[in-house]
């Protein structure tokens, strides 16, 4: 049977509770095998230290070479602090950009999925100031492209895709910026010139996730993370997933962090861990 291996993040935090809820659900797929990576006893509820973040981090160490040993055929991974693994020497922004590299892959992105939107981000962990000039048709391409072979994936084979402008009223014709003529617009061209028909934008970014929530795009294309993650943080929190895009192996996770504050106190709702847990069983 395919193995699903689920590390239990920062354990410190929500995650190993979550996980057992998950795990006991009626509602996992059969014929899996679920595989826990992790060491409950270097955390203590509520109160992250460097042991348990040491152990969070050898948790994904395991589980990359796990899934590029072919011992294991998707995982799950739990919710870390970065500010925690980035003080014992972690250095990459997220788990996403770790396994990329782990696994030997430049073409990849991360895409969140839930019951009303899915969203492909352009740029990733990135400050808000370096956006415009970090957008490029390449990195527009690359995650258009990504997103729609996820879609296909799931059985979406004429997806319809919405990508966003950067600016106020999509730059409103280079009224409020000119990325959307000189990059975005080029960018859709020959996405559409790969895939026809698929792609559409620049789209006006504060109305085209309502559009897409009523069913008119299967998928839109961010510019930035929290462009695309407000929206859907609002609309589908508890059960959205994180994925990464372009990876020899699934790797999903819960949309949300490792809420220390609340952590060993059973008020932690295990629907996005569930769902990641899911969708990893889907795509393997």
């Amino acid at each position: 049977m395919p193995r699903i291996l689920i590390t239990l993040g920062d354990p410190a935090g929500i995650g190993p509770e979550i996980i057992d809820h998950a795990l006991a659900s009626a509602n996992l797929p059969a014929g899996f095998e679920f595989e826990i990576l992790g060491d409950r006893r270097a955390g203590t509820p509520g109160k992250p230290d460097a042991r348990s973040a040491q152990a969070a981090l050898d948790a994904l160490h395991q589980a990359a070479e796990r899934l590029t040993g072919h011992t294991a055929d998707a995982v799950v991974t739990g919710p870390v602090s970065k500010q925690r693994l980035q003080a014992l020497g972690f250095p990459f922004p997220g788990q996403t950009e770790f396994f990329a590299a782990a696994m030997g892959v430049d073409d990849y992105g991360m895409l969140l999925t839930g019951p009303t939107l899915s969203v492909g981000l352009a740029t990733i962990h990135e400050p808000i100031a370096r956006v415009p000039s970090l957008l490029s048709q390449e990195r527009i391409l690359r995650i258009g492209l990504l997103t729609a072979a996820f879609l296909a994936k799931r059985g979406i084979s004429a997806p319809r895709i919405a990508v966003a402008g950067l600016n106020p009223h999509a730059g409103e014709d280079g009224a409020f910026g000119d990325e959307e003529i000189r990059i975005i617009r080029p960018a859709i061209d020959h996405l559409n010139a790969r895939l026809p028909g698929v792609f559409s934008g620049p789209a006006v970014p504060d109305a085209v996730f309502r559009d897409a929530a009523r069913g008119h795009f299967d998928a839109v294309i961010a510019m930035y993370h929290d462009q695309g993650l407000i929206p859907l943080k609002l609309l589908d929190f508890d059960t959205a997933v994180n994925v990464t895009l372009g990876l020899p192996k699934p790797r999903t996770s819960p949309d949300h962090g490792t809420a220390f504050a609340i952590a060993g106190q059973q008020l932690a709702n295990p629907a996005s861990m569930l769902a990641a847990i899911r969708l990893a069983c889907e795509l393997s």
